[in-house]
């Protein structure tokens, strides 16, 4: 994933920043508490395409990245 690209990339439900997870391959958005594919080296920043973070990976996710901004 192209550092700047993830810098300007925000999430389109809350605005949010995302996280990088390069080992699922995906754009992590706590706000909304989705999971946004990258296929091909695309992010795919469709909700509809988004997956919904479990109880339990949401909270590793967050108590790993308390500086991202807070669930809506």
């Amino acid at each position: 994933m192209n550092k700047s690209l993830l810098e300007i990339l925000v999430c389109p439900v809350t605005k949010g920043p995302l996280i990088y997870r390069p080992e699922a391959n995906e754009l992590i958005s706590l706000s909304a508490r989705l999971a946004y594919p990258i296929r091909d080296d695309i992010p795919t920043m469709l909700e509809s395409d988004a997956r919904t973070l479990g109880e339990e990976e949401y909270a590793r996710l967050r108590a790993a990245h308390p500086a991202v901004g807070e669930a809506g």
